[in-house]
């Protein structure tokens, strides 16, 4: 059992059960893994707006798809409203019978009977100190923490509804509805259709939305907010910003407060360390650079593809931190530029870095098997259109 972040310890919802397999077990989960697999890819059972645990497909390039519609419906004085659904307990509500329904349809009969037994007669115990409780049959879930739970999610949820008047962006358990219109009550009509379809969905294979911790985001530039939407005739609350696949998306689409609180976990971590990086510690500059950047460096390089085509004002709130840190590993006097030290400790700036990695990032588009990432190309899009917005996009950092 893994207690999970900001929860009352005292508290058994508070832990999540995680599966410990032996060795022969995981490696039999990993072959078995690697025969599936194919099989789906063939069938296209798992769909293209689904990024989660698969080959080629990440976080970043999802996140990617979403404020690119954003960002094209603000160029367009449009509203593009998001609802950011939060499935409760995801992994262990799947209902083995309708899992074993969908795979049954899918999979040759010798897979589905390896996978029949996987599932059935699994139970659970809790020890707790010298103590162990009863043990309690597993009627529902996938086991987390094993080879084959992921893979088993995806098939489950695979056929989630989706229509043509709004964009699905879905990473395992993380789904974003987005719809775009120059009218408000026409993007909160799109939306509310889309749900009520997947509230159908959800009540036929027993998946439970949590609609308190969900959220609804209107991104546009205007002050009026599209018209609210429920789900299970419960209104999802509304929000100026959300926090998806661990980036924060602002209505505007400025990532003021991504780079914000970026610079505030940045400071956290620094006052954790702070002893080992001030002047007066004993180590080496290069263990000291060798902390920063396996420590500090990840923290806000993750997402740099996207957010680091933002303005210099909040480009320089996480660039004063890494000039800030990188003079106190030196112990540079006052008079030694901020330059000069990069240049020394060959340590690009946080805007060099965004320009790199999104090169890097963009070179495997164009050519990706799945259709959603491709049209992310600069080939699709021009990297220059003409604009009425004065920002930059990230495909501006390819000609910079």
């Amino acid at each position: 059992m893994i207690p999970k972040p900001q929860k009352i310890l005292i508290e058994p919802s508070s832990y999540r059960p995680i599966s410990l397999l032996p060795l022969l077990s995981k490696l039999f989960e990993k072959l078995l893994l690697k025969r599936l697999f194919p099989i789906l890819e063939t069938q296209t059972v798992i769909p293209n707006h689904q990024f989660g645990f698969r080959h080629h497909h990440s976080t970043v390039q999802q996140c990617f798809r979403v404020t690119d519609q954003i960002s094209f419906a603000l160029e367009k004085k449009e509203y593009c409203g998001g609802v950011f659904l939060d499935v409760a307990q995801a992994f262990d509500r799947v209902w083995h019978p309708g899992l074993l329904f969908k795979l049954k349809r899918i999979l040759p009969s010798t897979y589905y009977l390896i996978l029949q037994s996987y599932l059935t007669d699994r139970y659970s115990v809790v020890c707790h100190g010298e103590k162990l409780s009863g043990y309690i049959q597993i009627k529902a879930s996938v086991p987390q923490g094993s080879v084959l739970g992921p893979l088993l999610y995806l098939v489950y949820t695979a056929d989630i509804p989706t229509q043509t008047s709004t964009s699905m962006a879905t990473f395992a358990d993380d789904i974003c509805i987005l719809s775009s219109h120059p009218d408000p009550n026409s993007v909160s009509l799109s939306l509310q259709n889309h749900l009520n379809r997947l509230e159908l969905w959800c009540k036929r294979w027993r998946i439970k939305i949590n609609q308190t911790k969900s959220a609804h985001v209107t991104f546009s530039l205007r002050r009026q907010e599209c018209p609210p939407v429920t789900f299970d005739n419960v209104p999802i609350p509304p929000a100026n910003h959300v926090r998806y696949l661990g980036m924060y998306l602002d209505k505007r689409q400025t990532w003021n407060l991504h780079t914000r609180l970026k610079r505030l976990a940045l400071n956290r971590k620094y006052g954790l360390l702070r002893s080992l990086l001030n002047r007066k510690s004993k180590l080496t500059a290069h263990n000291k650079l060798t902390i920063y950047k396996s420590i500090l460096k990840p923290t806000w390089t993750y997402g740099i593809e996207l957010w680091g085509s933002a303005k210099k004002s909040n480009i320089d709130k996480i660039q004063s931190f890494q000039s800030k840190t990188l003079r106190t590993i030196l112990d540079a006097p006052w008079y030694v530029s901020n330059r000069t030290i990069h240049n020394d400790l060959n340590i690009p700036t946080v805007y060099k870095v965004a320009q790199t990695r999104f090169r890097s990032f963009h070179t495997n588009l164009e050519a990706h098997h799945n259709p959603l990432i491709s049209a992310l190309s600069s080939h699709t899009h021009p990297l220059n259109p003409p604009r009425r917005l004065k920002r930059r996009w990230p495909r501006d950092l390819l000609g910079e």
